[in-house]
């Protein structure tokens, strides 16, 4: 069997067994068993429905805990797959949508919409409000790269960081001059990033979404793998690659706006998990997005379960967290200049 069919399976295994233990991990004392019944009993209804199918420790597990957990694979998934298609539009492995700005650009549509209360129905208005600043900035970022000649690594990197400083710098001002301190608070989730808010009905969207796009871009894996070889071969071979990266770029900024209307701005595993697959399985996105899928949701698993037990009784927003990861890694791999994407150095 393939090496890269047994590490499919294994790590599939892998974010089930991640699933299983995360359940039993926080601030309340549960016992495994505990845990346990009441999963089986949401279900399977398994078990004695006076017992089982309310009270705090259901409450704890099947309202606050295992949402969370979903939210967290779904979140995981959908970031490291938005991760891997950016870096092929624009022919750089240290591409990810937080360093392009995209991340940032979602926050801001969503603090818009939280601070100015655009739309009519609030849940509806900030996930729009995310998508809209999610594909401006994407779109932005590759026309503003595009001024001037060729586009290049240091061009994106650049314009991305501007964007996103201008995308945050904007986000705080709102936040600064409105005159409203539940609004701040909730502002400060989307700045942050936490899983915390996650409930059944949003964790069902954003599986939803995040695993369709994955399926999509696992069609489109041909099509991404003559990404990297740039337009000039991919014209020799009758394909027009801009129409294909417009089209990826509205499909990875509806991803991004869901995941940040769920889980604010969380960084960087756009960039890690895609670098760290790509290292033992290559360049080929047949294979680099379903294991960077399930790599990235059992990253964000782990790292959340990080984020509520490293301090007793508080949790320490899982976007820090990962940021405290993530940007000691980007600084290494562009000292040392190791990232590729199998030929030669970017």
């Amino acid at each position: 069997m393939p090496v890269y069919i047994v590490t499919f399976f294994m790590l599939f295994i892998l974010l089930i067994l991640s699933i299983l233990y995360a359940v039993t991990v926080g601030s309340a004392d549960l016992s495994v068993k505990q845990v346990y019944d009441i999963i089986l009993y949401e279900l399977f209804r398994l078990g004695d429905p006076e017992l089982l199918a309310s009270g705090a420790v259901h409450d704890i597990v099947w309202v606050i805990r295992l949402p969370r957990i979903m939210l967290g694979v779904g979140v995981g998934m959908g970031l490291a797959v938005v991760g891997v298609v950016m870096q092929a539009i624009v022919k750089n492995p240290l591409a990810d949508p937080y360093i392009l700005g995209i991340s940032s650009g979602a926050s801001l549509g969503a603090t818009l919409s939280i601070l100015l209360g655009v739309g009519v129905f609030r849940a509806t208005s900030v996930g729009f409000g995310a998508f809209v600043g999610a594909m401006t900035v994407s779109f932005a970022v590759i026309a503003i790269a595009n001024i001037g000649g060729r586009i290049t690594s240091i061009k994106l990197v650049l314009t991305g960081v501007a964007l996103s400083s201008m995308c945050s710098a904007i986000s705080n001002f709102i936040v600064y001059v409105a005159d409203d301190r539940d609004r701040f608070m909730t502002v400060s989730f989307w700045l942050m990033g936490s899983l915390a808010g996650a409930q059944w009905e949003q964790d069902g969207i954003i599986l939803l979404v995040v695993i369709c796009a994955t399926l999509f871009f696992l069609t489109q894996s041909r099509m991404l793998n003559l990404m990297l070889f740039g337009d000039e071969t991919a014209i020799t071979l009758g394909r027009n690659l801009k129409r294909y990266r417009q089209v990826y770029l509205v499909i990875a900024s509806l991803v991004i706006g869901f995941v940040v209307y769920a889980s604010g701005t969380i960084g960087f595993v756009g960039l890690i998990i895609p670098h760290f697959v790509r290292g033992f399985f290559g360049v080929d996105h047949k294979k680099l997005i379903p294991l960077s899928a399930l790599c990235g949701s059992v990253f964000l698993v782990w790292a959340d379960i990080v984020s509520r037990t490293i301090r007793p009784n508080t949790e320490v927003p899982i976007g820090v967290l990962i940021s405290l990861v993530g940007s000691p890694i980007f600084i290494m791999l562009m000292i040392r200049k190791t990232y590729s994407f199998g030929g030669g150095k970017s």
